[in-house]
């Protein structure tokens, strides 16, 4: 689904290239939302310090160190915990999208999956609040991705509508659909949903544009 794909061993070849590695952390649960709603799989992502969604892990140095070695690294510092990558996680390899269209990205991305124990992401949730370095700095807190539909299409397609780094939003419909997590009917409907609430957030933010030209124009301040 990701632009761009190569195989891992053309990505470890490409001369002059970066390279950053994120993973997928989920679990299966049998809680429910206000005690009805099944919530079935807990999916973890991070706001970044940037305002966008992502997945945890970061740039990696293949001449240093595996890519698994190096995506373990940043995991414990954005984390604050151990989680042991290894191949058996890794899912795909693709170039970042670039900045411009008239531009190539120098930026490799490779994208794991690993599943754990409720109790494990659990302690994960925990531990990234509590003792990662990064908490507070370059990762401003853990979500979860809710993948179920409240009243009036809400959850996972309020969800889609955020912003997210690179292909992190291609990543997760792509890993959610291949595991089974959500299904390709609840998926386009989630999609479409998303579609016309970004149409609905451009109204709104041309609304508080307009209010705030209006009040830098009069000098006024709240």
């Amino acid at each position: 689904m990701a632009r761009g794909q190569l195989s891992r061993e053309e990505a470890l070849a490409c001369s002059g290239c970066r390279h950053a590695c994120h993973v997928m952390l989920y679990a299966d649960t049998t809680s429910k939302l206000f005690g009805s709603t099944p919530i079935r799989h807990i999916v973890l992502m991070q706001m970044r310090f940037d305002g966008l969604l992502g997945f945890p892990g970061g740039l990696v140095n293949p001449e240093e160190e595996s890519l698994e070695a190096g995506l373990s690294r940043e995991l414990l510092e954005e984390l604050g915990l151990e989680v042991p990558i290894t191949e058996e996680d890794y899912v795909e390899t693709c170039r970042a999208p670039p900045l411009s269209s008239k531009s190539t990205s120098r930026l490799i991305l490779h994208f794991y999956v690993k599943k754990m124990e409720e109790e494990q992401i659990r302690e994960v949730e925990k531990a990234a609040a509590s003792t990662a370095v990064d908490h507070g700095l370059e990762v401003m807190g853990k979500v979860r991705v809710p993948l179920f539909r409240t009243t009036h299409n809400g959850g996972l397609s309020f969800f889609l509508s955020h912003s997210f780094i690179g292909s992190a939003r291609s990543q997760l419909i792509s890993s959610l659909l291949r595991l089974g997590l959500v299904s390709p009917q609840t998926m386009e409907k989630a999609l479409r949903k998303s579609l016309r609430m970004h149409a609905e957030t451009r109204e709104d933010l041309r609304a508080a544009l307009a209010f705030t030209e209006r009040s830098t124009a009069t000098g006024a301040h709240p």
